[in-house]
Formats: structure tokens, sequence, C-alpha cells
């Protein structure tokens, strides 16, 4: 429905293609995020010229994103009038969000692959680290309020990966990152040598608005028969 506010999710997959949902592996934060952060990582050796005394830093990869986000637990009745009915506070939602960010996956003895959606925001990846604070409490002494913090780190599917790292041949798909001032044309003509494709391009993302690119967009360029 139009208009209607939409909450960030989390589904858990068991595979790194995200095809094979996890049961009961969705979680709807009770609140959408004030903030997220993306951290980005790049490596670089330090080798020494031969015959110098200094450094020369040279580019190793690029490291997937890193995603930083908070969820709020609560049931203290303030919010949404969420009230501590059944006398376990937070314990029973907190629990089920461990099991689907935290705990392992049986099959596969590893973490769940998480997709993560609100908005714009859509991510890709594993749960790298979690604290929880635990905020409020009944008189018995149950935590009726907590704020978890979470780390998680971003991967990259297969297909995506083997396009990154290849840099040179033209027969072969390229993923490049839109930068302050890039055009369709200009980086349409920086893979194939010539910019003439930049529709065939803007159709395989299904660009509406080729014109308006946003830096840190992704573009897939598809291997394109030339044509004189």
């Amino acid at each position: 429905m139009k208009g209607e506010l939409t909450k960030l999710k989390i589904i858990a997959f068991k595979d790194d293609k995200f095809t094979e949902k996890v049961d009961s592996g969705e979680f709807t934060s009770l609140l959408n995020p004030e903030k997220y952060t993306f951290k980005y990582k790049v490596e670089y050796t330090e080798a020494q010229g031969q015959g110098t005394s200094a450094t020369q830093p040279k580019y190793l990869r690029s490291l997937p994103e890193d995603l930083d986000l908070q969820f709020l637990f609560d049931r203290t009745g303030v919010i949404d009038g969420k009230k501590n009915t059944l006398g376990d506070g937070i314990i029973d939602e907190i629990e089920k969000f461990k099991r689907i960010v935290f705990d392992y996956n049986g099959d596969e003895h590893k973490p769940n692959y998480l997709m993560i959606g609100w908005g714009t925001l859509l991510f890709k990846g594993v749960l790298a680290e979690m604290s929880i604070e635990y905020k409020l409490f009944s008189s018995e002494g149950v935590p009726l309020r907590a704020v978890v913090t979470a780390s998680f780190k971003g991967i990259v599917e297969d297909n995506l990966r083997v396009a990154r790292e290849n840099n040179n041949s033209p027969d072969l798909t390229h993923v490049r990152m839109v930068k302050e001032g890039d055009t369709l044309p200009l980086m349409t003509f920086k893979i194939y040598g010539d910019s003439k494709y930049y529709l065939q391009v803007a159709a395989v993302n299904n660009l509406v608005n080729f014109r308006r690119l946003k830096p840190g967009q992704e573009i897939i360029f598809p291997p394109i028969e030339k044509v004189s």
C-alpha cells in the first residue's frame, strides 16, 4: 500500500547464492535505524624499492564492504503498544534474532548468509560481530529493552567477484562503481574502447535515466559483440 511504512528486514539463507531460505529465518526491525554505516577497506603491500629506503604502497585488493547497524528491542509498552504480557520481556525476541544472524547453520557449519533490505539499502553478507546492551528491567529483573549493535561483512557472489577482479578483457563481464563525475559514455569507453555501446549497457542495467548516475552505484558491463 502506498505510504505504508517499510521496515528494515533481515532474511537468512543457507547458501551464498541466496536461493535457499532458512526456516523462520526472517527478522523485521521494531523501529527503522536512524543511521547505518558502510566501511570500505583497500589492502596494500609496502614493498621497498630496490636501492631505496622508502616503501611504495602497491595495491592488492579491495575488500567487501562492512555494514554497521543498531537494533532496538522493547517490551516496555512505550513503542507500538508492545508490553511485557508474557512476563519474559525481550528474551524470546533476542533469541530469535540470534538464531537468524548468529547461530551456525547446521548443514554448512557456519553462520547464515544474510540479506538486509530497507529502502535503497540492499546488503548481502554475514555477521562479523555483535553486542547486546540491556537497558531497562522489570521489578523481577527481566530485560524489557535492549540495543543490539551489529557489524556485518559483505560478500560478493562468484560471478560478480570474477568480474570485479578482471581489469583487462572487454570480452568478459565487468562491474564498475560510479565515481563523482563519471558518465555512462565515459565508463563505456574505458571498458570497450568506444562510447557508442552505452545504450546497450543502460539496457542491461535497467537504467531509466542513465544521465544521472549516482556515486557508489554499481554498473555491469557485459561482453558486447563489437560492430564497426
